[in-house]
This record gives C-alpha cells, structure tokens and sequence, in this order.
C-alpha cells in the first residue's frame, strides 16, 4: 500500500511517500509560482502515481471545511479567503488544482477555526481561527510517535502554532498572529495596529514581518529568513541573538500559558525546523530548559507535517472515522 501526504507550508510545498522507507522532498514556493516545476512530475519520479491508495494534503487555512473532506468534494479549495495568510505566491494554489486534476484519490484536512466542534468552546468563542490544517497532521504525528493522550505541541518555523491535546482530541490552538513569534511571522502590537489605521502598512504586511525578522531588521525573500538571522547569529551579530531569545521567550509564555488551562500534561513535543533545532543555535535546548518542568520535552523533524499528513491518509483509507477529534467525512 502506498499513501502520500502533503504539508503546504509558508517557504514550500513538502511531500512523504509513507512506504516501506519513506521518502520525503520539498519544493520552494518560487520553484512552483513560476510554473517551471510540476509538482505531480516531482513526485511521479518516486512512485508510481497509480500505485497511490490515497494522498491527504493541506492548504492555506483550510477554514473552509471542518472535516476531513474528499478532495472531489470540496469547494473554493477548502478556504473562506486566502487574504491574511501570509505572503502570497500562487504556488500551493497550483499545486492543489494539479493534485486535483490528476484524479489521484485524495483528501484534504482542514484547519482548526471557530465551526470545528472538537475545541473547547471558549476557544471557538475567542479565536476565528486557531491553527492551519498541517497543524493537525503534526499533532497526528506526534500523537503516534509519543503515544501522549495528553499534550502540548509546538510547531516553530517560519511562525509558531501550538497546540492543546487532552484525551487524545485537540481541544485548543495559538495561531501565529495571536501568540508567539516564528521567524516570519508573530502577533500584531499596537505599533501596528496604528500602521493599520494611519495606511502605512496592511494587516498582512505587519503580520508577516512580526517575527524574529522584526528584532533582527532582516528584510528578505521568505525562504531566506532564517538563513539570514543564523548567518547573522553565528557571525556574532546581537541583534540576531536578541531575535532569537525574544522568539524563545514567547514560545515559553505560549506553553506555558496553554499548560495552565490543561488538566493534564503528559509531555510537551516540539517541531518545525526552528523547533527541532540544536545548531548552530541550540533552540530545541533552550526552550526545553524553561519549560521541562511541566512536562517531559521531546522533538520531531521539520518532516512531521508532510509525514503526518501521510499518516492520515492511511488511517482514513483504513477506516477511521475521527483524527485526534477532526471528524472524516465519506
């Protein structure tokens, strides 16, 4: 049997090839918005795309849908309005009409927002939204990996989103633009709140520049972000060693803070390429030594959303009716 999952992330567009020995590669955002790479050929050069049982994908917010949906079945790929996401390239939109015209069999996860039934309901009733849908494929990974019925999990990257597991079903999320910094994106403050208000700048334009990339005054391409503060970082620079330890500090106020509304904690799984980091800049280590005290602290590769994604796939193919709480619907 053969399933593939995909994680439609902010630098690109990630896949797993769940068999025997999994395979896993990426495509950047710019490689796909410019056309030049067909995402269905990159996969097709390592497995047969009609061997494929079933492929679970993710895309933008996924608020949408509310439930594990046939990609068949879905309308306006799954998605209320792509404004307020981020950076927009079209190249995850490309790879999403790809993947439905090929007519492999194909399902696509939703996000956690305010209509998914499994949050509690005061984090329906305070947050529009709460976490993109490869955040529930992570959660699904971590889930399996650990065996934790109880947990918090922490994805840091180009933005941080954690999430709150009890008795297996998520029941509560931070999303980038409320909680803690990933290096692109982070909440918005009242500095610019009133860059809003005066014109200066859009919501989304704030948003996307409130990460580390703030602290650091990094201006560039997305993908190049995080390369930037490291080359910085390791060169010495203090202002990338304060964006890093401010990044850091939110991260622990956000565990912290999901960890004192839970009932139970049974251990606290960090992932994403920030998350999982241990050099040059050991992030993994530093966010484990302010936090450790909850709970034991463990991490995952930045590969969970795609592998994640693969996993749901075949649990769904197989049978199951329900993930971590998200309902599939046939």
């Amino acid at each position: 049997m053969v399933f593939v999952g995909m994680d439609h992330g902010t630098t690109g567009v990630s896949f797993t090839v769940l068999t025997a020995e999994p395979v896993h590669f990426k495509i950047g955002r710019e490689e796909l918005s410019s056309g030049k790479v067909s995402a269905l050929e990159e996969l097709s050069k390592r497995v047969d795309l009609e061997s494929i049982d079933l492929m679970a994908i993710t895309y933008a917010m996924g608020d949408g849908i509310s439930e594990i949906t046939p990609l068949k079945m879905v309308k306006n790929h799954g998605i209320l309005d792509i404004g307020g996401a981020g950076k927009v390239t079209g190249g995850g939109t490309a790879v999403y009409d790809e993947i439905k015209k090929s007519g492999i069999p194909t399902v696509l996860i939703p996000g956690l927002h305010k209509n998914t039934p499994c949050l509690d309901p005061r984090f329906q009733a305070a947050y529009s939204h709460a976490a993109s849908p490869e955040k529930i494929s992570i959660t699904y990974n971590a889930y399996l990996e650990t065996g934790f019925e109880n947990m918090i999990v922490s994805d840091i990257s180009s933005n941080t989103v954690t999430m709150l597991v009890e008795d297996g079903t998520i029941k509560g999320a931070m999303d980038a633009c409320v909680g803690a910094m990933g290096t692109i994106h982070g909440p918005l403050d009242l500095e610019m709140i009133r860059d809003i208000d005066n014109g200066f700048r859009t919501a989304n334009e704030c948003f996307s520049n409130a990460g580390a990339v703030k602290v650091a005054g990094v201006s560039t391409k997305v993908a190049r972000a995080k390369d930037e503060i490291l080359k910085m970082y390791v060169e010495g620079n203090r202002k990338a060693e304060l964006a890093f330890k401010t990044m850091v500090m939110t991260i622990n106020m956000e565990i912290w803070g999901l960890a004192g509304i839970a009932d139970k904690v049974d251990g606290i799984v960090l992932t994403g390429s920030v998350g999982s980091m241990q050099k040059p800049i050991d992030v993994f280590g530093m966010i484990k030594e302010n936090v450790q005290d909850i709970a034991p602290v463990s991490s995952l590769p930045a590969t969970s959303g795609s592998v994640g994604s693969a996993q749901i796939a075949e649990a769904v193919f197989k049978g199951e009716k329900e993930i971590m709480g998200i309902r599939v619907r046939n």
